[in-house]
């Protein structure tokens, strides 16, 4: 401001100068403002905004159209290429390595085979240094017997005495693969139908459980799964499965095939035929061995169990009995079965001398019980004795003692070889189910 001070201008500007006409305008003299109010604040003036950053140019990517179709690579220079200095010196953000070739074969032609050491890095070769042997120990009763310790049990291999290093009588979760023959007669197909709800309830939740289901074919109608409403549902569809209706063949009399027969000869014919009859396939054997395979891969901290529900009858399976058996023994599964129809009646052993050629024949539920340890088949002919026979079948499964030795020496001079199990119990008047012996699993 001027050198004027705030009371002089004050009281200049209620006078006017003495030279000035009436009516002119005068100028206000430049004066701050009243001492009463107060100063105004002093804006700054507003920054001229920022220029936009100015973008970068992107470099230029190869078109499709610029690629090789085999090695995918880009025909022309990329920028920063030795080929292309200019972009390399005008693009100051640094470029992403180039990927690397990409190989690929022409049409028509195969890879290179791999070498024999590859295939070997995927081959797992165990050999046996534990053995695991489930036994049931029963009273004349035919209850089971609880509260025996690990000094109880005596366990030799090949007759050397074996040294426990493992015992439990703890539940074990079960791995059951069940195998259902529809090649049985159609009243004990149906009766075994009626009595699914029963052996769904036998399952704990912890279960897992297969089916499968053979007479001349084998089928597997469902894999490893927990024992849920999915299970319940495929029994209710198994429930309009049908078992045979045809009875003995006949070769003889008025119902013989071929018409009528006068006098023992075929009404135009000159010569007697010989009837033969059918070609029966029942492959029992063909079904133990596709739910084997598919058991020996579940955990072995699972109890393996195999549920046949038959009535034993074996006939034109491709796998031996010596076969299957060996393979049981190799993957530690035990044979539980339930004998139907025929094989449930107590003169079982004289029907089977009325044979008929290339019919099936024999009972093999109770060889493959007793080798695996599975006890003996519950022969039941009735539905409430089937029903109790399968939560007695799947308990004492899940509470065998569990016995488990380390071998001491080789007792073979081939280590595939079979190898005898004998286990007793120090009590008398006691029946002790457990498998005969083992083939140790060297490639599994």
């Amino acid at each position: 401001m001027g050198g004027v001070p705030r009371s002089q201008a004050q009281s200049s500007s209620n006078q006017q100068p003495a030279n000035q006409q009436p009516g002119a305008q005068t100028q206000p003299a430049a004066s701050a403002p009243d001492s009463e109010i107060p100063d105004a604040p002093m804006v700054q003036p507003a920054a001229a905004p920022e220029p936009p950053p100015i973008p970068k140019p992107e470099p230029k990517k190869p078109a499709d159209a610029d690629r090789n179709p085999w090695t995918n690579q880009p025909n022309s220079p990329q920028p920063n290429s030795p080929a292309n200095p200019e972009g390399a010196a005008g693009d100051e953000t640094p470029s992403t390595p180039p990927m690397p070739p990409v190989t690929t074969l022409p049409p028509g032609t195969t890879a290179k085979p791999s070498s024999p050491g590859q295939e070997q890095l995927y081959t797992l070769v165990t050999h046996v240094t534990f053995v695991q042997v489930p036994v049931t120990v029963k009273d004349r009763q035919g209850r089971m017997v609880e509260s025996l310790k690990p000094e109880d049990f005596t366990v030799t291999e090949n007759g050397v005495k074996q040294k426990l290093s493992f015992f439990s009588s703890d539940p074990f979760a079960l791995s059951v693969a069940i195998v259902l023959d529809l090649g049985m007669q159609d009243a004990a197909v149906q009766k075994v139908n009626d009595s699914f709800p029963a052996l769904v309830a036998a399952f704990a939740p912890y279960d897992e459980v297969a089916l499968y289901t053979f007479s001349s074919t084998v089928s597997e109608v469902s894999d490893f799964s927990a024992v849920t409403q999915k299970l319940t549902a495929l029994l209710n569809q198994m429930k309009t499965e049908r078992g045979r209706n045809n009875g003995v063949p006949v070769m003889s009399g008025p119902l013989a095939p071929n018409g009528p027969i006068i006098n023992g000869m075929p009404v135009g014919s000159p010569t007697q035929p010989v009837y033969t009859p059918p070609k029966e396939a029942h492959v029992l054997n063909d079904a133990i061995l596709q739910a084997a395979l598919d058991l020996g891969r579940r955990p072995r901290t699972r109890r393996k169990i195999i549920f046949v529900i038959s009535d034993g009858r074996e006939s034109g399976s491709k796998a031996s009995y010596k076969d299957v058996l060996k393979l049981l023994l190799s993957r530690e599964i035990q044979v539980k079965a339930i004998a139907l129809e025929g094989a449930a009646l107590p003169v079982y052993r004289k029907l089977e001398q009325l044979h008929l050629p290339d019919q099936a024949r024999g009972n093999l539920l109770p060889k493959y019980t007793s080798a695996t340890g599975g006890g003996t088949p519950y022969t039941e002919l009735s539905r409430n004795a089937i029903e109790e026979s399968y939560a007695e079948a799947m308990s004492e499964a899940r509470n065998q003692y569990t016995l488990g030795y380390t071998p001491t020496r080789p007792t073979t001079p081939t280590p595939a070889a079979y190898r005898s199990i004998d286990v007793l119990v120090d009590r008398p008047g006691l029946k002790i189910y457990a498998k005969d012996g083992y083939y140790p699993a060297l490639g599994r």
